[in-house]
Parts: C-alpha cells; sequence; structure tokens
C-alpha cells in the first residue's frame, strides 16, 4: 500500500474518533502526523521547493533561450536634429511610423563562459504626410553574435561545480529537517506519556492515601497509632489530592503541545501509550561516521562552501583585468518591398575587442585577491574545526545509544521491584508491620522509578532517531533514507 494513503488513512481514523472521545495515538501514529501536517514538516518542505527551483533556474542557464522583442508601432512625429551637407545643423520635422520585430536564440557556453547568439530582424519605417518619401524595409535575416570574456572568471563553470553540490545538500537537509521533526514529536509524546503516568500515579496515590488515612482512623480509636501519626497522614492525604490536580495541569498543557505541533484539534483528547521496545544490533562509531560523511547535508555544506571560496579567490583574481572580445557576423538587406529587403544580402560584421588594465590603482586589486584568499584559509580552518566536532558529536551518541539498552532494562526492572514494594508496604501498614515514614519512602521509590522508566525510554527512541538524523540511514529495513522528491515539490 501506498505510504502516502496509508498516512491519510492514519489521519482520517484519528480525526473521526469524535470530539468527546478519547483517541488512542502510539508514536509511530504521532510521527506520521508530524511528518505530514507539521508546521515544522511544511517549512521543511518549502526550502527544499526553494532550493529545487533555484536550481532549475541554474540548469536552464546551460539551456538556449528564445526570445522574441518588438516595438509596434513606434510613432514619432517631433523635431529632430540634422546636419547639413555643409556642416550646418538644424531641426527637421519628422513624421514616421516605425515597426521593428527581432527573434534571437541566446546560448550560454558553460566551458569558456561565453554567450552565442543567433538572430534574425526586420525593420519597417513608413514616412508619414511626406511627399515623394518611400517606405523602407531593413532586414538581417540572420546573424550571429558572440561574447566573450578573456582572461576573466568562467561564471558557468563555477556554477556547474557550485549548484548541484548546494542542491544535494537541500536535499539531503530535507531529510534531516524531517528527522529533527521527528525528535521534536518524540520530545513532545513523550512529555504527555510521564505527564499521563504521573496523573495516573497521583490518582493512585490519592486513592491509597484515603484508604489508609480512614484506617488509620479506625486504628487511632483503638490506639494503635498516635494522634501524631494520624495528622501526618491526613497531610499525606491533602497533598495526594493537590499533587492530583497539578498533575491534571500539566497533563492538559503537554496534551495542548502536542496536539499544537501535530495540527490536531483542541477538542481531541490523545490518549498516549508506552511505546514497544525495539530492539536493533550494536551500532559501530566507524559504521556510523562513514554514513554520515556520506549521506549527513554536513558533508555537502563543507564542499559547497570550499567551492564558493575558491571562485571568490578566482572573482578577485579575473577582476584585476578585464579584456572581453564581441563579434558579430551575418546579413543584411534593404528595399523599399518587403520581399526585395530579402534579396540582395550584403555582408554585415561587427568585431570588437575592449581592453580595461589598470595601470595604477595602489594595490587595490591585488588587496582584493589577498583578502579572498585569507578568507579562503579561514574557511578551510573553519570547515575542519566543525568536522572534529561532528565526530566526537557523534562518537559520543553513539556510546549514549549503545549504552541506552541496557540503562532501559535496568530502569525498566527497577520499576517493577519498586512497585511491588509499594503494594507489599501498604499491605504491611494496615496490618501495623511498618511506620509511615517507611510507606512514604516506598511511595516516592515508586513514582520516582516509574519517571526514570519513561525517561530512559525517551532517551532510547531519541539516541535512535537522533543517529538516524545525523547518518540519513534506517536501521530498522538496513537502507539509506530517501523521498520522492519530485512528487514532493510537483505535489
Amino acid at each position: 500500500m501506498n505510504k502516502l494513503f496509508q498516512i491519510t488513512l492514519l489521519l482520517v481514523f484519528i480525526l473521526a474518533t469524535g470530539v468527546s472521545a478519547q483517541s488512542v495515538l502510539t508514536l509511530p501514529q504521532a510521527i506520521e502526523l508530524a511528518r505530514l501536517q507539521s508546521v515544522d514538516a511544511a517549512a521543511a518542505l518549502n526550502e527544499l521547493k526553494t532550493s529545487y527551483w533555484e536550481y532549475r533556474t541554474y540548469r536552464a542557464d546551460l539551456l538556449p533561450e528564445v526570445s522574441f522583442s518588438a516595438t509596434i508601432p513606434d510613432y514619432r512625429k517631433s523635431y529632430d536634429l540634422y546636419q547639413t551637407e555643409d556642416g550646418a545643423y538644424k531641426y527637421v520635422r519628422t513624421n514616421s511610423l516605425r515597426m521593428t520585430g527581432d527573434i534571437s536564440i541566446d546560448q550560454n557556453i558553460w566551458l569558456t563562459g561565453g554567450k552565442l547568439s543567433i538572430n534574425s530582424s526586420l525593420q519597417h519605417i513608413n514616412p508619414l504626410n511626406t511627399a515623394g518619401a518611400n517606405r523602407y524595409y531593413m532586414a538581417v535575416p540572420v546573424g550571429v553574435t558572440l561574447s566573450q570574456p578573456i582572461f576573466g572568471v568562467n561564471n558557468m563553470k563555477w556554477k556547474r561545480k557550485i549548484e548541484p553540490v548546494r542542491y544535494n545538500e537541500a536535499k539531503a537537509a530535507y531529510l534531516e529537517n524531517v528527522e529533527i521533526v521527528t525528535l521534536r514529536t518524540i520530545s513532545l509524546y513523550f512529555q504527555l506519556l510521564l505527564a499521563k503516568e504521573n496523573l495516573n500515579i497521583a490518582s493512585q496515590n490519592k486513592e491509597n492515601a484515603d484508604r489508609i488515612f480512614e484506617i488509620a482512623q479506625a486504628r487511632r480509636e483503638m490506639g494503635q497509632i498516635s494522634e501524631n501519626e494520624l495528622l501526618q497522614l491526613k497531610l499525606s492525604a491533602l497533598k495526594a489530592a493537590s499533587n492530583l490536580t497539578n498533575e491534571q495541569s500539566q497533563l492538559n498543557a503537554a496534551m495542548f503541545r502536542l496536539r499544537s505541533f501535530l495540527g490536531i484539534s483542541e477538542s481531541e483528547q490523545i490518549d498516549p501509550t508506552v511505546p514497544d521496545l525495539m530492539r536493533y544490533p550494536i551500532i559501530g562509531y566507524d559504521d556510523v561516521i562513514a554514513k554520515a560523511q556520506e549521506n549527513n547535508p554536513l558533508a555537502q555544506n563543507i564542499r559547497r562552501r570550499q567551492l564558493e571560496a575558491e571562485y571568490e579567490v578566482a572573482q578577485a583574481r579575473g577582476a584585476q583585468r578585464e579584456i572581453n572580445l564581441f563579434a558579430s557576423v551575418g546579413y543584411t538587406g534593404q528595399d523599399q518591398l518587403f520581399n526585395s529587403a530579402y534579396s540582395n544580402l550584403m555582408n554585415n560584421q561587427v568585431v570588437q575587442v575592449g581592453l580595461k588594465i589598470p595601470i595604477l590603482d595602489w594595490g587595490k586589486r591585488k588587496g582584493r585577491v589577498k583578502v579572498a584568499e585569507s578568507n579562503r584559509e579561514v574557511i578551510a580552518s573553519r570547515l575542519k574545526q566543525e568536522q572534529i566536532n561532528f565526530s566526537q558529536d557523534i562518537f559520543l551518541l553513539v556510546e549514549n545509544y549503545n549504552n541506552q539498552t541496557e540503562q532501559l532494562r535496568i530502569a525498566k526492572e527497577a520499576d517493577e521491584i519498586a512497585q511491588q514494594r509499594y503494594n507489599t508496604s501498604v499491605e504491611s501498614f494496615m496490618i501495623g508491620k511498618i511506620n509511615t515514614l517507611d510507606l512514604n519512602d516506598a511511595q516516592l521509590s515508586k513514582d520516582s522509578a516509574r519517571a526514570k522508566y519513561i525517561s530512559e525510554m525517551h532517551l532510547y527512541w531519541y539516541y535512535l532517531y537522533q543517529l538516524r538524523s545525523i547518518t540519513l540511514y534506517d536501521y530498522e529495513i538496513g537502507m539509506d533514507l530517501d523521498a520522492e522528491f519530485e512528487s514532493l515539490i510537483n505535489g
């Protein structure tokens, strides 16, 4: 079944549960909802679309561009300055209608950085209200123009190096951002789950405290406990009632945050469940660092910044002198008749070489080159440090993940033991074998152990998906993370 269809069914199921009903939402379902409709996921997708269209624009620059330009009409009725044969100037009244059109095909030459154009144009002039004046057509059936910078920086060549790397970086960043959305979902989900567990604990503690206080009242009447112990148990019952109210507020706040992040209606009541424990093999540091260097956007980011630093040096060196070649060859014709304007064609050639070489600039251009070279060295040093920090972070993450399985196992066993101890302590207190201090200690240990278990499970999931976000690798199925980028962008 198509993954998008599964997500849609999931959303329909959750939203169709009704306003008053409490929907059971598992962690995988919450993750899928976040990827589908959270604001963070939408922002990640929009960033990908922006990068995609920037890349498409670059690709379009490598392809021929066909354009048409025209001036229809160009009517003029005015005075123009005119020089006569004897050198004198006078203003002449003009009254004419002109029309021009031009079709051109332009192609950037990435290998040399020049531009080649093929064009065809037609110009028509029609003198108005002028005796004896004739209409004229001037045609350029075909013309070829080359403009080429010499010794300057080849911008298109550098774009061919930089832009594909930039787009690959954007795709990897999108996958990473989706995993970051997952990490945010995991944190909010476990905050709600912990709040739910705390509320259940507070409710259970209140029931036990009320029941114990009732029994204590009867034991006080029989003289089995002191008045001080009775008052202490009453305070415990009041404290349990207060904690229950506080935990209810904490649950409502955690539920509001998760609903807001997932884009779920505020009237929906979410019921989180303790996730099933997924067990993965031990993950080695060498494997993680290799996958991160291959897939993580940092690798593409480093490569892009290195290329951009080199590009700035090339630009600074190319600006030390400017030599541009312009050449145009073709045919042109002119006549009073349209068809005749395309007959008896004559050569039309233009060649220009423009130079701009500084004679004295007080070292300004040389200084720009040195600044660009210095910036390149600074960037190289920063990138090296970033790589070192990245490797250190991965090492610590791998260690934490590999240790977390054992930490979670210990926390689960401690939770079960603490719960058993508390149940035994309640029974022992009721028959007078332990005092209130021992009972309170058992309760605190039980509550702490349960919170510890939920916290350790949170870290287990968090470390796992943090490894996914860094390596862009799914350890469950043993494949690199990927996405249908074209359908995402055009969907």
